[in-house]
Protein backbone atom coordinates (compact mmCIF):
# COMPACT_ATOMS: atom_id res chain seq x y z
CA UNK A 1 0.00 0.00 0.00
CA UNK A 2 1.02 3.57 -0.69
CA UNK A 3 2.17 6.34 2.78
CA UNK A 4 -1.94 7.42 1.95
CA UNK A 5 -3.20 4.25 1.57
CA UNK A 6 -1.83 2.86 5.04
CA UNK A 7 -2.68 6.04 6.96
CA UNK A 8 -6.56 5.65 5.65
CA UNK A 9 -6.10 2.46 6.45
CA UNK A 10 -5.04 2.88 10.33
CA UNK A 11 -7.50 5.45 10.63
CA UNK A 12 -10.07 2.80 9.69
CA UNK A 13 -8.77 0.64 11.95
CA UNK A 14 -8.83 2.77 14.93
CA UNK A 15 -12.46 3.62 14.29
CA UNK A 16 -13.18 0.23 14.36
CA UNK A 17 -11.45 -0.68 17.73
CA UNK A 18 -13.35 2.78 19.23
CA UNK A 19 -16.97 1.16 17.98
CA UNK A 20 -16.00 -2.46 19.44
CA UNK A 21 -14.07 -1.22 22.29
CA UNK A 22 -10.96 -3.02 21.81
CA UNK A 23 -8.79 -0.66 23.59
CA UNK A 24 -6.03 -3.30 24.25
CA UNK A 25 -2.32 -3.58 22.76
CA UNK A 26 -2.84 -7.44 23.55
CA UNK A 27 -6.49 -7.51 21.50
CA UNK A 28 -5.35 -4.81 19.08
CA UNK A 29 -2.19 -7.05 18.23
CA UNK A 30 -4.52 -9.81 17.92
CA UNK A 31 -6.41 -8.15 15.57
CA UNK A 32 -3.39 -7.47 13.63
CA UNK A 33 -2.69 -11.08 13.40
CA UNK A 34 -6.47 -12.12 12.59
CA UNK A 35 -5.59 -10.26 9.28
CA UNK A 36 -2.29 -11.26 8.63
CA UNK A 37 -3.92 -14.84 8.93
CA UNK A 38 -6.77 -14.21 6.22
CA UNK A 39 -3.95 -13.20 3.81
CA UNK A 40 -2.29 -16.21 4.91
CA UNK A 41 -5.35 -18.10 3.59
CA UNK A 42 -5.86 -16.58 1.17
CA UNK A 43 -2.34 -17.72 -0.61
CA UNK A 44 -3.05 -21.30 0.93
CA UNK A 45 -5.99 -20.98 -0.82
CA UNK A 46 -4.05 -21.02 -4.36
CA UNK A 47 -4.45 -17.16 -5.03
CA UNK A 48 -2.11 -13.50 -4.17
CA UNK A 49 -3.11 -11.68 -1.30
CA UNK A 50 -1.18 -8.30 -2.54
CA UNK A 51 -3.42 -8.25 -5.89
CA UNK A 52 -5.91 -5.43 -6.44
CA UNK A 53 -9.42 -6.99 -4.66
CA UNK A 54 -7.48 -7.99 -1.90
CA UNK A 55 -6.26 -5.03 -0.70
CA UNK A 56 -8.80 -3.97 2.21
CA UNK A 57 -10.14 -7.89 2.61
CA UNK A 58 -8.26 -8.86 5.90
CA UNK A 59 -9.85 -5.67 7.31
CA UNK A 60 -13.00 -6.30 5.63
CA UNK A 61 -13.15 -9.82 6.97
CA UNK A 62 -12.38 -8.59 10.74
CA UNK A 63 -14.90 -6.10 10.49
CA UNK A 64 -17.82 -8.41 9.38
CA UNK A 65 -16.62 -10.98 11.99
CA UNK A 66 -16.91 -8.38 15.09
CA UNK A 67 -20.28 -7.21 13.35
CA UNK A 68 -21.74 -11.12 12.92
CA UNK A 69 -20.98 -11.73 16.72
CA UNK A 70 -21.48 -8.42 18.11
CA UNK A 71 -24.14 -10.42 20.79
CA UNK A 72 -21.22 -11.07 22.85
CA UNK A 73 -21.37 -6.99 24.22
CA UNK A 74 -24.45 -7.68 26.04
CA UNK A 75 -26.47 -9.84 28.16
CA UNK A 76 -29.48 -10.23 25.82
CA UNK A 77 -31.84 -11.56 28.68
CA UNK A 78 -31.67 -7.36 29.84
CA UNK A 79 -33.73 -6.98 27.06
CA UNK A 80 -36.66 -9.11 28.59
CA UNK A 81 -36.64 -7.19 31.88
CA UNK A 82 -38.65 -4.67 30.37
CA UNK A 83 -41.54 -6.15 31.70
CA UNK A 84 -45.05 -5.17 32.44
CA UNK A 85 -48.15 -6.43 34.78
CA UNK A 86 -51.01 -7.78 32.29
CA UNK A 87 -53.65 -10.19 33.63
CA UNK A 88 -53.48 -12.46 31.30
CA UNK A 89 -52.69 -16.13 31.33
CA UNK A 90 -53.02 -17.18 27.68
CA UNK A 91 -50.87 -18.26 24.96
CA UNK A 92 -48.53 -15.38 23.39
CA UNK A 93 -47.14 -16.49 20.20
CA UNK A 94 -43.88 -14.56 18.25
CA UNK A 95 -43.13 -16.36 15.17
CA UNK A 96 -40.99 -15.60 12.07
CA UNK A 97 -38.10 -13.93 14.11
CA UNK A 98 -35.42 -13.98 11.08
CA UNK A 99 -31.82 -14.66 12.70
CA UNK A 100 -28.24 -14.89 11.25
CA UNK A 101 -25.55 -16.66 13.19
CA UNK A 102 -22.16 -18.53 12.65
CA UNK A 103 -21.73 -21.98 12.81
CA UNK A 104 -18.86 -22.53 15.60
CA UNK A 105 -17.40 -25.58 14.02
CA UNK A 106 -16.91 -23.77 9.93
CA UNK A 107 -17.69 -20.38 11.00
CA UNK A 108 -19.95 -20.65 8.26
CA UNK A 109 -23.30 -18.93 7.97
CA UNK A 110 -26.37 -20.53 9.47
CA UNK A 111 -29.93 -18.47 9.40
CA UNK A 112 -33.67 -18.84 9.23
CA UNK A 113 -36.67 -17.97 11.79
CA UNK A 114 -37.50 -18.45 15.08
CA UNK A 115 -40.79 -19.15 17.00
CA UNK A 116 -41.12 -18.37 20.67
CA UNK A 117 -44.76 -19.39 22.79
CA UNK A 118 -45.30 -18.23 26.20
CA UNK A 119 -47.88 -18.50 28.92
CA UNK A 120 -47.70 -15.57 31.12
CA UNK A 121 -47.68 -15.49 34.21
CA UNK A 122 -48.45 -11.89 35.43
CA UNK A 123 -45.94 -11.01 33.18
CA UNK A 124 -45.55 -10.05 29.66
CA UNK A 125 -42.71 -8.12 27.20
CA UNK A 126 -42.47 -5.93 24.70
CA UNK A 127 -42.59 -8.02 21.70
CA UNK A 128 -39.40 -6.38 20.26
CA UNK A 129 -37.74 -7.25 23.19
CA UNK A 130 -37.70 -10.73 22.25
CA UNK A 131 -36.33 -10.14 19.21
CA UNK A 132 -33.75 -8.15 20.60
CA UNK A 133 -32.91 -11.04 22.78
CA UNK A 134 -32.88 -13.57 20.29
CA UNK A 135 -30.41 -11.63 17.85
CA UNK A 136 -28.44 -11.22 20.98
CA UNK A 137 -27.57 -15.28 21.15
CA UNK A 138 -28.10 -15.62 17.48
CA UNK A 139 -24.85 -12.81 16.84
CA UNK A 140 -22.44 -15.38 18.70
CA UNK A 141 -20.61 -18.38 17.21
CA UNK A 142 -23.36 -20.64 17.88
CA UNK A 143 -25.05 -24.41 17.04
CA UNK A 144 -28.53 -24.26 16.45
CA UNK A 145 -29.14 -26.76 19.60
CA UNK A 146 -27.77 -24.11 21.92
CA UNK A 147 -29.23 -21.53 20.73
CA UNK A 148 -32.59 -22.74 20.87
CA UNK A 149 -32.26 -23.60 24.55
CA UNK A 150 -30.55 -20.24 25.31
CA UNK A 151 -33.52 -18.80 24.36
CA UNK A 152 -35.96 -20.72 25.91
CA UNK A 153 -34.29 -20.81 29.50
CA UNK A 154 -33.91 -16.88 29.38
CA UNK A 155 -37.60 -16.25 28.58
CA UNK A 156 -38.24 -18.74 31.50
CA UNK A 157 -35.91 -16.79 33.71
CA UNK A 158 -36.41 -13.79 33.58
CA UNK A 159 -40.44 -13.84 32.56
CA UNK A 160 -41.43 -16.55 34.95
CA UNK A 161 -44.46 -17.85 33.00
CA UNK A 162 -46.22 -20.85 33.22
CA UNK A 163 -44.31 -22.56 30.37
CA UNK A 164 -42.34 -21.55 27.19
CA UNK A 165 -42.02 -23.32 23.54
CA UNK A 166 -39.34 -22.42 21.24
CA UNK A 167 -38.66 -23.43 17.84
CA UNK A 168 -35.95 -22.62 15.37
CA UNK A 169 -35.68 -23.71 11.97
CA UNK A 170 -32.44 -23.12 9.87
CA UNK A 171 -30.43 -23.36 7.61
CA UNK A 172 -27.09 -23.92 7.38
CA UNK A 173 -24.13 -23.55 5.03
CA UNK A 174 -21.63 -25.68 5.90
CA UNK A 175 -24.16 -28.50 4.96
CA UNK A 176 -26.28 -26.80 2.28
CA UNK A 177 -22.93 -24.87 0.17
CA UNK A 178 -19.97 -27.55 1.34
CA UNK A 179 -19.79 -31.00 2.21
CA UNK A 180 -22.83 -33.44 1.57
CA UNK A 181 -24.45 -30.16 -0.09
CA UNK A 182 -27.82 -30.91 0.56
CA UNK A 183 -29.15 -27.41 -0.54
CA UNK A 184 -32.80 -27.78 0.53
CA UNK A 185 -32.45 -29.47 3.89
CA UNK A 186 -33.39 -27.62 6.93
CA UNK A 187 -32.39 -28.04 10.56
CA UNK A 188 -35.74 -27.52 13.09
CA UNK A 189 -34.94 -27.50 16.61
CA UNK A 190 -37.05 -26.97 19.87
CA UNK A 191 -36.61 -26.54 23.40
CA UNK A 192 -40.24 -26.51 25.87
CA UNK A 193 -40.02 -25.77 29.84
CA UNK A 194 -43.13 -25.61 32.03
CA UNK A 195 -46.56 -26.35 31.05
CA UNK A 196 -45.22 -26.87 27.13
CA UNK A 197 -42.70 -29.69 28.79
CA UNK A 198 -45.41 -31.35 30.64
CA UNK A 199 -48.94 -31.34 28.98
CA UNK A 200 -48.74 -33.13 24.90
CA UNK A 201 -52.16 -30.22 24.45
CA UNK A 202 -50.44 -27.14 25.49
CA UNK A 203 -47.40 -27.73 22.65
CA UNK A 204 -50.32 -28.98 20.56
CA UNK A 205 -51.99 -25.78 20.49
CA UNK A 206 -48.67 -24.38 19.96
CA UNK A 207 -47.93 -26.35 16.44
CA UNK A 208 -51.38 -26.00 15.39
CA UNK A 209 -51.27 -21.84 15.86
CA UNK A 210 -48.04 -22.22 13.77
CA UNK A 211 -49.61 -24.28 11.27
CA UNK A 212 -47.48 -27.07 11.53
Amino acid sequence: MKVADNQIMNQKLDDLYKKYNIVSEERQTQSQNFMKAIKDLIEVCGDDPNRQGFEETPYRVLKAHLEYTEGYKEDPKEHLRKFFDVDHNELVIVNDIEFYSLCEHHFAPFFGSVHVGYVPNGKITGLSKIGRMVDGYAKRFQVQERLTNQIATAMEEVLEPEGVMVVVEGKHMCMCGRGVKKKDSTTTTTASKGIFAKNPDARKEFFSLLGR
